[in-house]
């Protein structure tokens, strides 16, 4: 593949709902370059783009993945995407990188969730709509395009109209060139022919329509537009591409990816009309090829042989094979040996990449995701790319118990190719939580770790860190006392123990007459924190406690400091018991981020979940409903919550507190630690 200046570089993400056929469509762009030789399909499992063997498994996307064509003296960068909200995060770090996207509807199924979600959270950046499946039974291009005008903008404007649907799809009317292209399914052969007569009159009004918009994009074209002067075949084009590049318009076009027809248009608009790399926001108004060199890293591949390997986009400058390059997120240099093109999982080795390209490297040793790559001499920071937050925490565990530094070691790579894992261990339920995007992402991660890293491991339900207090005040002794030849032991406490307002436990001494020799003290609160580990109704940690030493004795001969550790233990259990306790749980800060037609139905939700709304206010276009909800209630409210909002919503929690689990939720709690104690101990 041979390096291509600046201006013939096109960097497109192909972007929508799961389903909608962006991988058939990079395979059909790709097919069309010449590339490959044969249509791979999804379904086959042998398609450029989806190579991993959990993508050919479940016939989905979960990965991004470089396509590159070189067509028509350009090499459009095509980045497919995954469609599924579990594997958003790729979509998020393949839109730092480009300077457009194609978003993919299904001509079918209209606008679908995550289309949306994408187009909205992506407001600024240009667009080009693709209507893709026109062969297929309920195909209705006008039906869509209206929905799509409904939910997003009235600047969405056809390019094209089709010539039939389902079954008798056969090709488009191009609005510019005004002529009927006749598309020959699989080969992408066209022939041109005139415009059938019965659809002049939406030809007309479209026609229109793109003039207007053409018109827009520009100062002198709208003087003449509104002066009522023509505009020439070549201020239509010239319009029409200002417009695409600075995103004041979003152009449809329609085909059927299957059948690989309309594909080559598209391909035409990509690379006559979608901006260069000079548009990108990140750049804009620099002279890119002149800049200093600098680079950011997007995605990172974690492969069990050859390590990690990092994909990233050329921002500025020139990068050259064989050279040192500056991290300078992490502040270290970093040997560059290959620059490698990606085509789908293949690579090749090129001398250099110009401003603009987008390729991969080997074998970095401290860079990962975000990361900027630069000169040394003039250090340039690009913001770190915003990946979505996990909000599915479960539990894992190896299923082989010699496994565990094993697991950790897989988990610290699948987390540089993955930013949105998280893994802790709780230091109170001693278990090893790990946070995903959902169950379809958790599943695949544990496919991952069999597969490339040889470790099985069990998936649980995360315990919660259940906590025990008390809520009355008592004084009570403690006495060890044993006697067995020579030296005995003693140790004689009365201590006071009350309920704390902080969640800590704090402990005080008030001896008067030195009942207990001062030395003793430390002895008696060692003993306390060590009994704090496990309370007296399911044996959960002990917190928002106070102890007061305030009376003893003790033995010349026979008192020792574990004696008394141990006379604080007893007191410790019988103050425990005899001071009303009472089961803590986790209370969570709780934002819900929804479109406003489920704001009903969240707060329902939230209420069967024993939540308290605290608030609601407007978030752009949606609302966020702010809520404190016990921790226990919300292990899979990432499954609920999608289920709810078919997907259109989102949340984030954060620890806040701990309050007293109500009297019939605790009993239930304590009997079921109790029974799988019984168990355990048979």
């Amino acid at each position: 593949m041979k390096v291509y200046p600046t201006s013939g570089i096109r960097n497109i993400a192909l972007a929508g709902h799961g389903g909608t056929g962006k991988t058939s469509l990079a395979e059909a762009m790709i097919f069309n370059t010449g590339a490959i030789k044969r249509l791979g399909k999804v379904d086959d499992g042998n398609t450029v783009a989806d190579f991993l063997p959990e993508e050919i498994k479940k016939k989905i996307t979960i990965s991004t993945a470089l396509i590159p064509c070189e067509y028509k003296d350009a090499k459009i960068n095509v980045l497919d995407t995954p469609g599924y909200a579990d594997f958003y995060y790729e979509v998020c770090g393949a839109l730092r990188v480009v300077d457009s996207m194609v978003l993919v509807f299904s001509a079918a199924a209209g606008v679908e969730v995550q289309t949306q979600v994408i187009w909205e959270d992506n407001p600024d950046m240009p667009k080009i709509v693709f209507i893709n499946k026109m062969e297929r039974e309920n195909a209705d291009f006008y039906k869509v395009l209206t929905q799509i005008k409904e939910s997003f903008a009235d600047n969405v404007v056809p390019l094209q109209l089709p010539i039939g649907s389902e079954d008798s799809f056969k090709g488009v009317v191009d609005l510019v060139k005004m002529k009927a292209y006749i598309f020959e399914p699989g080969t992408g052969q066209i022939t041109v022919e005139e415009i059938p007569a019965d659809m002049m009159d939406d030809v007309e009004m479209y026609k229109m329509e793109l003039i207007e918009a053409a018109a827009e994009s520009n100062d002198d074209l709208l003087s003449k537009y509104l002066d009522g002067e023509e505009l020439s075949d070549e201020e239509l084009k010239s319009g029409i591409k200002e417009a695409a590049a600075n995103g004041s318009a979003v152009f449809v076009l329609c085909g059927s990816t299957l059948k690989n027809m309309g594909i080559q248009p598209l391909m035409d608009f990509i690379v006559d009309c979608s901006p260069t790399p000079h548009y990108n926001p990140i750049v804009k108004g620099k002279d890119i090829e002149k800049e200093p060199f600098s680079a950011q890293v997007f995605k990172t591949i974690a492969d069990a042989y050859i390590g990690r390997l990092n994909m990233f986009r050329v921002f500025t400058g020139k990068m050259k094979a064989d050279s040192v390059i500056y991290n300078a997120s992490k502040e270290k240099e970093e040997k560059i040996t290959q620059l490698l093109i990606m085509t789908g999982k293949e690579q090749v080795a090129v001398p250099e990449l110009n401003a603009g390209d987008i390729a991969a490297v080997a074998k970095l040793s401290v860079t990962g995701t975000s990361d900027t790559l630069t000169q040394k001499a003039n250090p340039v920071i690009t913001e770190p790319i915003e990946f979505p937050q996990p909000t599915l925490s479960m539990a894992i565990e190896p299923k082989s118990k010699g496994d565990e530094d094993k697991l950790s070691g897989a988990m610290q790579r699948l987390m540089e190719e993955d930013p949105t894992i998280t893994i802790e261990k709780n230091s109170e339920t001693h278990q090893t939580i790990m946070r995903t995007m959902g169950d379809t992402h958790m599943d695949i991660i544990t496919e991952k770790l069999a597969r490339k890293f040889g470790v099985d491991v069990i998936v649980k339900e995360m315990k919660i860190p259940y906590r025990e207090t008390i809520r009355a005040t008592v004084e009570v002794e403690g006495k060890h006392k044993k006697q067995s030849g020579g030296h005995g032991q003693y140790g004689h406490v009365w201590i006071k123990f009350e309920p704390n307002t902080e969640e800590k436990f704090t402990f005080e001494e008030h001896v008067f007459g030195g009942a207990v020799p001062r030395n003793y003290f430390p002895a008696v609160e060692k003993g306390l924190v060590e009994a704090l580990d496990e309370g007296v109704l399911a044996g959960y940690p002990v917190s928002s406690i106070k102890a007061t030493l305030y009376d003893g004795s003790y033995h010349t001969v026979d008192s020792s400091e574990m004696a008394f550790k141990m006379a604080a233990k007893i007191a410790f259990k019988k103050g425990m018991e005899s001071a009303k306790p009472v089961l803590l749980e986790p209370i969570v800060n709780v934002e819900v981020e929804i479109p406003e037609a489920y704001m009903g139905d969240i707060i329902g939700d939230l209420n069967t979940k024993r939540g308290r709304v605290m608030g609601m206010e407007p978030a752009g276009k949606k609302q966020l409903v702010k809520a404190q909800v016990p921790l226990s209630e919300m292990s899979r409210y990432t499954i609920d919550l999608k289920s709810i909002t078919q997907g259109r919503g989102k949340f984030r929690m954060q620890m806040d507190h701990y309050e007293e689990v109500p009297a019939m939720d605790a009993e239930k709690i304590i009997a079921k630690v109790k029974k799988e104690k019984e168990e355990k101990d048979k």
